[in-house]
């Protein structure tokens, strides 16, 4: 996307209630790119002027890049662990978990945001889904942000039989993050496009205060804004405000701002 459509899409969506605005690139790595890595660099400047927090999601980083990325004023990075260290192989065979544990260290050691989660409905065992958990909550400090996915499975790839995430599962994924990680925001994620206004009204009381909000969420469908701000409206969940009062990451985990309002 050229850059006036990545800031009307900002426009847009802070319009629409959101306050930190996301951009994702499908890429491996951001090395070798710097020309695309500059552009994202002044795309995160122009945004922060705008009044909104900014997220990245570009891959692996070196830890220059992540300094870069502070400077320009970025507030999260987004990296998933995706699974459990033991499942991971089945899944992803582009880059290993300590790689992307690597990126997180960078991250934070830049004094950047850290958002990281998975997806379930992969094939993994419950183990899995606990071993998830357990990277995240014993990591340094826990992630601001953690991103539960439910897998929208697409005809013709992998994992594209595998059968829909029920309800349950996600409300058992979100209420054990919330328990492991209290003061993170737990972000009801891809996936929830095929949830009811009511289901997803169980996955706020069971511990998720933040939504990802778009027309999309990478390559699948997500709701749309009107839906969202229906039942924003109709649950009594109020947006926060925008965090630029305190620019460094959060420190050891017991220190962490816990958020009462549900996030866009």
């Amino acid at each position: 996307m050229n850059k006036d459509a990545v800031l009307e899409a900002a426009k847009k969506a802070k319009e629409a209630g959101s306050t930190r605005f996301c951009m994702g690139a499908a890429w491996r790595e951001t090395i070798g790119r710097k020309t695309n890595f500059n552009q994202i660099l002044e795309y995160v400047k122009e945004i922060r002027g705008m009044g909104m927090e900014v997220c990245c999601t570009l891959g692996m980083i070196e830890k220059q890049q992540a300094e870069e990325l502070k400077k320009a004023g970025l507030t999260a990075y987004n990296h998933n662990l995706d699974t459990s260290r033991e499942y991971y192989p089945n899944i992803i065979t582009t880059r290993s978990y300590d790689d992307r544990l690597q990126t997180l260290q960078h991250v934070r050691e830049a004094g950047i945001s850290i958002c990281s989660g998975g997806i379930i409905g992969l094939g993994e065992a419950e183990e899995d889904r606990v071993g998830l958990l357990h990277t995240l909550a014993t990591l340094p400090a826990h992630p601001e942000s953690v991103p539960i996915n439910a897998l929208v499975a697409v005809k013709g790839t992998p994992l594209g039989d595998q059968k829909p995430v029920e309800i349950w599962e996600m409300i058992r994924m979100i209420a054990t993050a919330r328990i492991v990680m209290p003061k993170a925001m737990v972000r009801l994620s891809a996936g929830r496009v095929r949830f009811s206004m009511p289901e997803q009204a169980l996955c706020f009381l069971a511990g998720a205060n933040s939504i990802f909000a778009g027309e999309k969420l990478l390559t699948t469908a997500n709701n749309d804004f009107d839906a969202d701000q229906a039942m924003f409206k109709i649950l009594g969940l109020i947006p926060k405000a925008p965090s630029f009062g305190d620019e460094e990451a959060p420190a050891p985990a017991d220190t962490e701002r816990s958020e009462q309002a549900a996030s866009m």
